[in-house]
């Protein structure tokens, strides 16, 4: 994930040629909290028909979970093309929602059914079940520990092995808790946590909860609106090659970009 710096005034021509970014919703981010913008360094197809709930990078392909009742699903996907390689649905009655590699699975949330499942990571077979109490929404990793988000400004850390929890975290932004934290993703030792509803992306501190930044995609959620379900969402780091991926949910392509740093004051 390289990094760009320029001066703030030259961040809205980094997003948009038309727009300059919007304020965060009131609450979600203080103005002592720094904000980074974006540059779109390559532009990839994203299967518009994807309620996407979740987005991993692992060995060479994309993962993503989709939800909605009846169409859930957890598929392997092809950068380049936006290709479908294969898919498993969910159970019809499930709401999917994030997902998380470990060793040679992926494990993932519903929604509201306290249920969730592992899979065989290369041919994506369902090997089994887990409980978990209140709601599913969004899951990343550490190296030692699986990182999950239920609606509220809390986070939970699950032993990777048996899923049970070890400790939660406490999300705040200069002391006021961050609520609606969704799709999680761990990037060079900090998490990246969308909050639903807005064109942000919270960096978090996984031993305190505190938000040490914000990204504003503002520029993009205009680009890929067009409902209000058509919201940012997913979130995919390749360590390997220093790349961060965005998309939304219903959005016809996914972003690899650069971060633009805030000027120094």
């Amino acid at each position: 994930m390289r990094l760009v710096f320029l001066p703030l005034a030259a961040l809205a021509a980094c997003q948009s040629p038309s727009s300059a970014p919007a304020q965060p919703a009131q609450n979600e981010q203080s103005a002592q909290t720094p904000v980074w913008g974006f540059r779109v360094a390559a532009t990839y197809p994203h299967d518009r028909r994807a309620f996407t709930q979740g987005l991993i990078w692992r060995d060479g392909h994309l993962y993503e979970s989709t939800g909605q009742i009846g169409y859930s699903t957890i598929r392997q996907v092809n950068l380049e093309d936006g290709r479908v390689l294969q898919s498993a649905s969910i159970p019809p009655d499930q709401f999917g929602e994030g997902i998380v590699d470990w060793g040679d699975q992926i494990i993932n949330l519903s929604w509201q059914n306290g249920i969730g499942y592992r899979w065989d990571r290369r041919t994506l077979r369902r090997l089994g079940e887990w409980r978990y109490g209140g709601e599913g929404w969004g899951l990343t990793r550490s190296d030692a520990e699986i990182i999950m988000s239920d609606g509220t400004h809390e986070l939970r850390f699950l032993d990777p092995r048996t899923l049970n929890e070890r400790r939660r975290v406490q999300v705040t932004d200069n002391g006021v808790p961050v609520p609606r934290l969704n799709e999680l993703e761990w990037v060079n030792g900090e998490i990246f946590a969308n909050v639903w509803m807005t064109p942000m992306i919270a960096r978090i501190d996984p031993a305190s909860g505190r938000v040490t930044g914000w990204i504003d995609l503002t520029a993009l959620a205009i680009q890929n609106g067009g409902g209000e379900d058509s919201v940012l969402n997913g979130i995919a780091y390749d360590r390997e090659r220093d790349r961060l991926f965005v998309t939304g949910k219903y959005w016809s392509r996914l972003y690899e970009i650069d971060l633009v740093a805030p000027r120094s004051r």
